[in-house]
């Protein structure tokens, strides 16, 4: 199981840098817009959100399913040593600057340490590892230095080896590629999906209930409003909690045990309409 522990968010170690650098639009996943590097109105002077365990209920569910990857606190207690934006305002806009491009970077050592563990020693494997230690070595810079990373950049460097892993991790599946796909509310209830290539596919409101999807890569899949009732994602690929945290779901549906079962997950279960196995169409 990969090492994720420094790659999860820590709140009690940041100050509040998700709720005062990000701008925020009015939408369905936030109640009101917010400007980059203003504190969002619920921020309290503890760093802490002052309505978190109602979010969901307060028209913020964006805010629940964001994750820093342990960007907040590599930035509030690494490259400023400690300070606070609030005590120290001189650090501010430095401060924010950094994250935005401190959160990217780790999103990606997230992914390079979960493809780490699909790859077996050889030749991939040794890239794979030598782009994560280049990539930390870039979160791990100054402000000043941070400022010069162009992330997109090397975001473009790591994807190929991404790929690569995956497409070694499905070898023999025979899954569909459905890379980008335009699935929103697609019934695909009971569907094979088993070794999908399902990277950056727009599931929003898909029906996947009693899907079969392991060995599937969901990198960058929007699963928001996915039904996931009675589904395998056992194993599958790079799946991330924040998914999970978008979507829906049951206490039949069959997790990975790196990750826990949402909250707002229904423990009801209701009958999953028969249907027998079928593959994706390509």
């Amino acid at each position: 199981m990969a090492d994720t522990t420094g790659l999860r968010a820590d709140c009690a170690r940041c100050v509040g840098l998700c709720c005062v650098a990000p701008a925020f639009a009015a939408s369905a996943d936030f109640a009101r817009d917010k400007p980059a590097g203003r504190a969002c109105h619920h921020l309290r002077g503890d760093s802490r959100c002052g309505i978190h365990d109602e979010l969901r209920e307060r028209g913020y569910p964006g805010c629940v399913v964001f994750d820093c990857f342990g960007a907040g606190q590599r930035v509030s207690q690494v490259t400023f040593g400690g300070r606070d934006w609030r005590t120290d305002p001189a650090t501010a806009a430095g401060m924010f600057a950094a994250f935005t491009v401190t959160r990217p970077l780790h999103e990606l050592l997230w992914y390079l340490t979960e493809a780490l563990t699909l790859t077996p020693a050889g030749p991939l494997h040794d890239e794979l590892r030598a782009a994560r230690d280049a990539t930390d070595a870039l979160a791990g810079g100054t402000p000043q230095e941070l400022a010069t990373v162009d992330v997109d950049a090397h975001r473009d460097r790591v994807n190929p080896l991404l790929a690569a892993a995956s497409e070694a991790a499905r070898a023999g599946t025979g899954g569909p590629d459905r890379r980008g796909a335009l699935l929103l509310g697609a019934d695909l209830r009971g569907v094979d999906l088993r070794g999908a290539n399902l990277r950056g596919a727009r599931l929003l409101g898909a029906d996947l209930r009693a899907a079969d999807l392991r060995r599937a890569d969901v990198t960058g899949a929007d699963l928001r409003g996915a039904d996931l009732r009675a589904a395998d994602l056992s194993d599958t690929l790079f799946l991330h909690q924040s998914q999970l945290e978008a979507a829906r779901g049951d206490r039949r549906t069959a997790l990975p045990a790196r990750l826990r079962r949402p909250a707002h997950w229904t423990t009801v279960v209701p009958p999953t309409p028969a249907r027998r196995p079928r593959r994706s169409r390509r």
